[in-house]
């Protein structure tokens, strides 16, 4: 999985924001971008101007009550974040978070302002990991501020979808912000489609043997639990919303476009907790298959010990037989002269009949106790 690199604030403005680091690129490798991707005035639900810095774009609210300042800004320097506070009067404690990052997903009101955090997600198809980015915006009366740090979720594709449809768009910063977490959340579903991809590979590699499965199983455990930090929030912060939206001024139509987004961040959570639990399931069915295997190896192992203990015992029985003619052939065939049997008539038979004896009751002791 994708993984933020750690952080910490910047002594002076003119250091590079921290929030540079989110992205799980190098600085140097990430392509430039200016920092302000769009700056737009609208009114009844039309854009009417292109302000060309965020400076301009506060004098011509004051000049045009009534309308709707949308400024999306992309990996923002911290002094640009400060500057941004100080033109829209953004609260201290939602511009803190704004620059340290690495935030949960919440929603924070600042009396007439709004703070929200997302964690937005896409899935890599190249690599098989998900990547995770955050995205904060700020909802005051008359304006909309998005701080991306991540490429998901394109927020240009927000923008035209809201500027093709005024009705929706006339409905002011409350409207801004249903179609960013509309369009957070169904950036959740490719997600959701590539773990189950992978989840079914994992199945499949579980029944087929593979030693490198545990390592994918844990792997993939990281990203569905930060996949879970990411949506859970999401559907007790969408119903606050509903739940506020009278006193804000959201009408019948937009809690009804937020209660869809509150489904569908059920449903993804749903997913995501069920993926949890067949990768808990997995892990186990898995710790039980490599026991299996490994003690159909013990039992191989054993058998086989077995079989050569019993060859062992052949052997040995077969050896004790061989060494007792040996024995007494070798006693008889020491030459001394006071052996009475060397110089009896029937030494030969004699000694030849004794090993044959000693060999027979060696041989039907160990064929009695099964060694042969």
């Amino acid at each position: 999985m994708a993984r933020m690199r750690s952080f910490r604030r910047g002594s002076t403005s003119r250091e590079e924001a921290p929030e540079h680091s989110m992205d799980p690129r190098a600085p140097e490798e990430a392509p430039y971008r200016p920092t302000v991707i769009d700056n737009a005035i609208y009114c009844d639900g039309q854009r009417v101007d292109n302000p060309g810095s965020l400076a301009d774009a506060f004098q011509r609210l004051k000049q045009m009550p009534g309308s709707l300042a949308w400024i999306g800004l992309y990996r923002p320097k911290e002094w640009e974040l400060v500057k941004l506070a100080e033109e829209f009067e953004l609260h201290e404690l939602a511009l803190e978070d704004a620059i340290v990052g690495s935030q949960r997903p919440k929603a924070d009101r600042y009396g007439d302002m709004l703070f929200v955090v997302l964690r937005a997600a896409r899935y890599l198809d190249d690599v098989e990991e998900v990547s995770f980015g955050e995205l904060h915006v700020f909802v005051g009366p008359d304006y909309v501020i998005t701080v991306r740090h991540a490429e998901a979720p394109d927020l240009q594709v927000v923008r035209k979808r809201m500027e093709s449809d005024p009705e929706l768009l006339r409905q002011g910063p409350q409207a801004v912000l249903y179609a960013i977490l509309d369009a957070v959340v169904d950036g959740y579903a490719p997600v959701v489609a590539g773990l189950q991809k992978d989840l079914e590979e994992i199945e499949a590699q579980v029944f087929s043997g593979d030693p490198s499965v545990s390592r994918r199983v844990y792997e993939l455990s990281g990203e569905v639990i930060e996949f879970q930090r990411a949506t859970a929030p999401l559907v007790r912060m969408v119903d606050g919303f509903i739940a506020g939206a009278q006193k804000y001024g959201s009408n019948e139509e937009l809690q009804s476009y937020l209660r869809d987004v509150a489904d569908h961040a059920i449903t993804v959570n749903e997913r995501v907790a069920a993926f949890r639990q067949m990768l808990q399931d997995i892990l186990v069915i898995n710790s039980t298959l490599v026991t299996q295997a490994q003690n159909a190896e013990m039992a191989k192992m054993t058998e086989a010990s077995i079989q050569q203990g019993e060859e062992v015992k052949k052997i040995s029985a077969w050896a004790a037989i061989l060494f007792a003619p040996t024995l007494v052939g070798t006693i008889y065939g020491m030459n001394f002269d006071h052996m009475p049997e060397t110089h009896w008539a029937w030494g030969y038979p004699f000694a030849v009949l004794l090993m044959a004896l000693v060999c027979l009751t060696l041989y039907l002791v160990f064929k009695r106790r099964d060694w042969l």
